[in-house]
């Protein structure tokens, strides 16, 4: 992931840049958060199955031990 520009360096550019470059840069960052969402979806989405898996585990194992 490293880069060699700061994200201070790259925001102090941004004045520079024309309206159409602009709109590239926001529709990039867009894309970005949209797959960051994505990603957490995924990540909440196992957790949320690991958490049933653990309670029905937990459930079978009281109900073998009477």
């Amino acid at each position: 992931m490293g880069s060699n520009r700061s994200a201070t360096e790259i925001i102090n550019e941004l004045p520079k840049l024309t309206e159409a470059e602009l709109r590239l840069v926001r529709r990039r960052l867009l894309e970005l958060a949209a797959q960051n969402q994505d990603i957490e979806l995924c990540n909440q989405a196992a957790l949320d199955g690991a958490m049933m898996l653990d309670r029905m585990e937990d459930d079978d194992a009281r109900r073998q031990s009477r």
